[in-house]
């Protein structure tokens, strides 16, 4: 009886921390739409237009440690009213940006947004992986956030795209404001809600000022880990995004000139694809392991890449993409972006099942190694500006070379590096 209790109990914990997912994917998501704008409204190139997920990401350098520390002195519920916090200023920020029409007011925006996802990511993954009881419980937990968080990233390049319209002259970030009032508006309303409720916090009243004898890197699945999760946030990242930059640039510039509002669409059903994806990966995650999930997902992904970078351009199709109004219609593109969106399938399942493998094990370094693994994250804005300087001295296509590169390395991790050799650690 004490068991139902306690799951109970932990209902309203869990539905805040899938709340919280979804904010992370909304304000993460804002760079790749606004790349189309800064393009047009300050000029900017390929490489220049990644630079909102680099200032984004970048941040995760400089606060995933201290994201951890913070949440090993003042536990979940504080480190998480702090990032909400900075979130609501990182977004009024880019907001600024509009009014004052400056491309460095926006990166800033996009910088300090970038410290409130890291504290966030700090917490939510840790907890949900905590409150499912570790393993296939929670990966499956874990997997169930990433729905909702696919959910809001879906929204993100179609509302973007739908409010710029087809007039290139009009895909300003003033045209785009709803959006950023919408991401200012959760987080005040997230920020209300968890100041009022009450969150588990593990460990936190016993360890106070208690210094282990090891740290998370003293794990060689760990560290590897690591160094997974900087390649698959770059592929997640870098595919949606240079998708959308080659359907809206010139055919001059090597692009497809491809309406915005329909490039936004295609874009978007990566991440409606994403969604599904993981709503099947949290139905089957307490039947297969991160292990045989990861190692499928890789596989297929280096498939549909290389698919996408060779099949001929001048072959098209209809495809069914998610529309502005929330419905399903029909856009022609050519084969290769369906391949390249058809990537969201894999890259859904991919974040839970490489976090639940390299914290597997961990026992009390699992709050620590959370900070560390944030690091890590900032290869969300490097590898898409690695991305965006091959498509400048080459062509979009060629560009995901460097994602194919990436899934390499997680299928070996899949396969090899996720096996925990360090037994021998004590952990409790």
């Amino acid at each position: 009886m004490s068991d139902q209790t306690k799951q109970k109990n932990y209902v309203l914990p869990i539905a805040m921390m899938f709340a919280l997912f979804a904010m992370i994917s909304f304000v993460t998501g804002l760079p790749a739409p606004f790349g189309v704008i800064v393009q047009n409204q300050f000029g900017a190139s390929n490489f220049q237009a990644t630079l909102g997920f680099l200032a984004n990401f970048i941040a995760y350098a400089f606060m995933g440690l201290p994201a951890g520390i913070l949440l090993q002195k003042i536990g979940y519920k504080k480190t998480a009213l702090i990032a909400v916090a900075v979130g609501f200023i990182g977004v009024g920020i880019q907001y600024l940006s509009g009014v004052a029409e400056s491309y460095m007011v926006y990166l800033t925006g996009a910088f300090v947004s970038g410290f409130s996802m890291c504290i966030l990511n700090t917490v939510v993954n840790p907890m949900l992986n905590t409150l499912g009881g570790g393993g296939k419980k929670g990966n499956q937990l874990i997997q169930t956030g990433g729905s909702l968080n696919s959910i809001s990233a879906t929204i993100v390049p179609v509302l973007v795209g739908y409010l710029m319209g087809s007039n290139v002259d009009e895909r300003t970030i003033d045209k785009a404001n709803p959006a950023l009032f919408i991401a200012m508006g959760i987080f005040a309303v997230a920020f209300v809600v968890l100041l009022l409720m009450q969150i588990p916090e593990p460990r936190l009243a016993t360890k106070s000022n208690v210094k282990y004898e090891h740290s998370p890197l003293a794990f060689r699945h760990f560290k590897l880990g690591t160094i997974a999760i900087f390649c698959y946030v770059g592929i997640e990242i870098g595919i949606p995004h240079f998708v959308n930059l080659f359907m809206t640039s010139p055919t001059a510039e090597g692009g497809l000139a491809i309406d915005s509002t329909i490039a936004g669409s295609v874009a978007g059903t990566y991440w409606f694809l994403m969604m599904i994806g993981r709503m099947v990966g949290a139905s089957v995650g307490a039947k297969f392991s991160s292990k045989s999930m990861l190692t499928f997902a890789s596989s297929v992904g280096i498939i549909l890449i290389l698919l996408g970078i060779f099949s001929p351009l001048a072959t098209t199709v209809s495809m069914p993409v998610f529309k502005s109004d929330i419905s399903f219609g029909l856009a022609q593109v050519p084969i290769n972006v369906m391949f390249l969106v058809l990537c969201g399938l894999c890259t859904s399942i991919m974040w839970g099942g490489i976090f639940n493998l390299a914290v597997e094990g961990l026992g009390k370094y699992t709050e620590a190694a959370s900070g560390i693994f944030m690091v890590m994250v900032c290869g969300g804005g490097i590898l898409p500006v690695i991305q965006g300087a091959v498509a400048d001295a080459t062509s979009y296509l060629a560009c995901y070379w460097i994602i194919i590169a990436a899934m390499a390395y997680l299928f070996y991790y899949a396969l090899v590096g996720c096996k925990n050799v360090n037994t021998d650690i004590p952990v409790e």
